[in-house]
C-alpha cells in the first residue's frame, strides 16, 4: 500500500552530478524519516543518508559526507538526494525507504519499512 517511486539514475562520467527523486504515497509523510540506501551487485545493501521526520536533521555514511545531500519536500511528498562529484566506487542501484515508525530522526536498515524499487546510477572513470 505504501509506494517509493524514484527516478533520477542513469550513466554520468567521474565528477559529474545527479540528483535522485522519490515520490511517496501511502503514508502521512511529513510524519516520516526517509533515506537512501545502495547496493552493487554481489554486496549488501547499506546506508547512504537520511533525513529526519522534522527539523531537517541529516546523516550521511562516511562516504558520501560534503558531497551528497538528502532534502525533503513535504507539500511534494517527496525526498531527494543531491550527489555531487560522483566517483565509480559510487556505481550502485540506489534505494529509496521510509521509516517503519512515525517520528524517527535516525533511519538505518532495521528502521525502515518501505522500500523503492531501485534506480541505477551508473559512474564512467
Amino acid at each position: 500500500q505504501v509506494q517509493l517511486v524514484e527516478a533520477g539514475g542513469g550513466l554520468v562520467q567521474a565528477g559529474d552530478s545527479l540528483i535522485l527523486s522519490c515520490k511517496v504515497s501511502g503514508l502521512i509523510f511529513s510524519r516520516y524519516a526517509l533515506g537512501w540506501f545502495r547496493q552493487d551487485p554481489g554486496k549488501e545493501r547499506k546506508f547512504v543518508a537520511n533525513i529526519s521526520w522534522n527539523k531537517n536533521i541529516t546523516y550521511y555514511a562516511n562516504s558520501v559526507k560534503g558531497r551528497f545531500t538528502v532534502t525533503r519536500d513535504n507539500a511534494k511528498s517527496t525526498v531527494y538526494l543531491q550527489m555531487n562529484g560522483l566517483k565509480p566506487e559510487d556505481a550502485a542501484v540506489y534505494y529509496c525507504a521510509a521509516g517503519r515508525r512515525a517520528y524517527v530522526s535516525r533511519l538505518e536498515s532495521a528502521d525502515v519499512g518501505s522500500w523503492g524499487q531501485g534506480t541505477q546510477v551508473i559512474v564512467s572513470s
